[in-house]
């Protein structure tokens, strides 16, 4: 399945996308086969968690100077990129478990089984901005110059999620009580994540404290396209320092812990 067909020499990389691209393909095939929503269902999770927020922060209680008008497109910016996240983490905790025999049995680097969540993941929430531009128009929102941002908070968050992948994989093969743990972790994380509201609506110190979770300044970036007020440049540079140094963490401790993690397999 992962093999360069014959006759073609493919260098180590080549060979690497070649194999990512058919698992991430088939992940979405296998996830959209037996569906009768197909694509509706990556787009669905988004919109109820939205229409569920937007109804208590606006209609329940009286929200004040918390995120920018329209406010569901600003809500929107922020639960797309944090579903892709939310759910490549949790898969993360079973990435070696679920396909253990194939793991085990092929000579592509172990790193692929992480890398085919993200991308499949992210494949998931490209199809699903569709949805925050038609709320986008429905809502008279306009979009500014910091839409060519937007490819470098994909990149961000890809590369944070390789990272954080690399460490909690193999970590939860180790230690199956991680898995709970993360589910935990997450869901305290969605509240401090700037997904309901900004940065910059935090009073101090705790904006500052927040602008630490490198979600905060990738969610920035995101929402940058339709509210460039939004910006805040400490917590862009934070969230980039903390990227690249999960990643260097992540690479390090996969390459310590894949012989234990293919032993306890």
């Amino acid at each position: 399945m992962v093999t360069a067909p014959s006759g073609r020499a493919h260098t180590p990389a080549r060979r690497y996308l070649h194999a990512l691209r058919l698992l991430s393909a088939r992940d979405l095939k296998v996830r959209y086969a037996t569906s009768l929503l197909g694509y509706f269902w990556s787009v669905l999770d988004p919109l109820v968690m939205a229409g569920i927020y937007w109804f208590v922060f606006t209609q329940v209680f009286q929200r004040e100077n918390v995120g920018a008008e329209p406010y569901i497109v600003f809500l929107v910016a922020g639960l797309l990129p944090w579903v892709w996240f939310n759910l490549s983490v949790s898969d993360f905790t079973r990435a070696f478990r679920k396909d253990a025999k194939l793991v085990r049995s092929t000579n592509i680097p172990r790193s692929i089984w992480i890398a085919r969540i993200i991308v499949s993941k992210g494949t998931e929430f490209l199809l699903a901005l569709p949805v925050l531009a038609l709320f986008a128009i429905f809502a008279g929102a306009t979009l500014g110059w910091g839409v060519l941002l937007f490819p470098l908070a994909v990149l961000l968050q890809a590369l944070l999620l390789l990272g954080l992948g690399l460490l909690i994989a193999p970590l939860c093969v180790l230690y199956s009580d991680l898995e709970r743990t993360t589910k935990l972790v997450l869901r305290a994380l969605f509240y401090a994540s700037p997904v309901i509201y900004g940065i910059k609506d935090l009073p101090e110190p705790f904006n500052q404290i927040a602008a630490f979770n490198p979600l905060s300044g990738i969610f920035t970036l995101y929402r940058m396209a339709f509210f460039p007020e939004e910006f805040d440049l400490f917590s862009v540079v934070i969230s980039v320092v903390i990227t690249l140094l999960f990643l260097v963490v992540g690479v390090l401790m996969f390459r310590r812990l894949e012989r234990p993690v293919l032993k306890e397999l």
